[in-house]
C-alpha cells in the first residue's frame, strides 16, 4: 500500500488543523484512505501526516495541485514540507 508522508511546520495547530480536517473530503475523493497525524514532542509546531493511499500516482497528483499549495498557505505553514511517497515494506517486530 501506497503511504504519503508530510513534515512540516505551522504558525498555529489549532488554525492549522481545523483547515487540515476540512479538506478531509477532498483528500478522499483523491484517493486517500486515512491514517496518522502526529506532533513533535520537542517542537509542538512541527507536523507529520502520514496518509495511506490507494495508489502513488493520485498520491502524487493531490500534492501537486494548486489547491493544495493555497490550502496550506491559509492553514499557515511557515516553511517548505518534506514530502515522501512511501511503499510499505512490512512491520518490525516490537
Amino acid at each position: 500500500m501506497p503511504y504519503l508522508l508530510v513534515r512540516h511546520r505551522v504558525n498555529d495547530f489549532a488554525t492549522w488543523k481545523a483547515v487540515f480536517d476540512e479538506q478531509a473530503k477532498t483528500r478522499k475523493a483523491s484517493g486517500s484512505k486515512g491514517g496518522y497525524l502526529f506532533r513533535n514532542a520537542d517542537n509542538p509546531s512541527e507536523v507529520v501526516i502520514a496518509l495511506e493511499w490507494d495508489r502513488v500516482e493520485n498520491a502524487r497528483r493531490f500534492v501537486a495541485s494548486p489547491d493544495l499549495r493555497a490550502t496550506m498557505e491559509r492553514a499557515g505553514v511557515v516553511d517548505r514540507p518534506d514530502v515522501y511517497f512511501l511503499n510499505e515494506a512490512g512491520r518490525p517486530s516490537a
